[in-house]
């Protein structure tokens, strides 16, 4: 597997070093050395590009403000000679940040995590193909493979959401509910509220217009969902 990257920094000699970094790593290929943003936008709007190795401060359009205005990136591995910007690589679900200066073990682990991100998803594909009983979501710089018959429902948090299951405390995943409930299966699982899809094979009670799970959560069905979810109900019903 070859991962085609590029680097964004406006510091020369930090350019270079993660160029030399990339060209002696086995599995990373150097598409291209972006001196800044506007650069970046003009060679991800030609190439195909795998990850990005992105310096947080720049002047003009900064790392961060690039990566929020692109509608659909690369994975990124951020740079920064600042380690409280590690919190806001994990807002925008970076695979890895990089504290400057940067030696190449500390380069090489992170493009590893980033090889076994790929692999995984690269499995994940496969499996898809064969067997839809399971979901790989990217949660805290990693994939996490989670049984869809596990999952009880699912709860969106804005720009997150956050998946319970019987076996273990939630998931939480940088994703919208409307993508999530696009890849779920739609005989098992159904959207009953602008916040909530439930997996219909669990519940057990429903009171009132609401879902109770474990006799503490309760979801309450929407009224734009109501009907469909009375349906469902009427063709269980004995």
């Amino acid at each position: 597997m070859k991962i085609r990257c590029i680097t964004i920094d406006d510091e020369p000699l930090a350019l270079k070093q993660m160029g030399d970094f990339i060209r002696q790593t086995p599995f990373l290929e150097l598409v291209a050395e972006c001196p800044g943003a506007f650069e970046a936008m003009d060679i991800l709007s030609k190439q195909e590009v795998d990850l990005m190795f992105v310096d947080i401060n720049m002047p003009g359009l900064s790392g961060m403000d690039l990566i929020k205005s692109l509608d659909r990136r690369p994975e990124v591995i951020f740079t920064t000679a600042y380690s409280e910007f590690a919190i806001e690589g994990f807002k925008v679900d970076a695979l890895d940040y990089l504290l400057k200066p940067i030696g190449y073990n500390d380069f090489l682990k992170a493009a590893s995590k980033a090889l076994n991100y790929f692999e995984t998803l690269a499995k994940a594909a496969n499996i898809g193909e064969k067997d839809d009983e399971y979901l790989f979501v990217k949660s805290e710089y990693k994939l996490v493979r989670i049984r869809l018959a596990d999952i009880k429902y699912i709860e969106g948090m804005r720009e997150y959401v956050r998946i319970h299951t019987i076996t273990g405390k939630p998931v939480m995943s940088l994703m919208s509910m409307k993508s999530l409930e696009e890849k779920l299966p739609s005989e098992s699982f159904m959207r009953v509220h602008r916040s909530f899809i439930v997996n219909l094979k669990q519940i057990t009670t429903i009171e009132r217009s609401r879902i109770i799970f474990d006799k503490e959560v309760y979801i309450p069905v929407g009224d734009q969902y109501k009907e469909k979810f009375q349906e469902f109900i009427e063709k269980h019903f004995l």
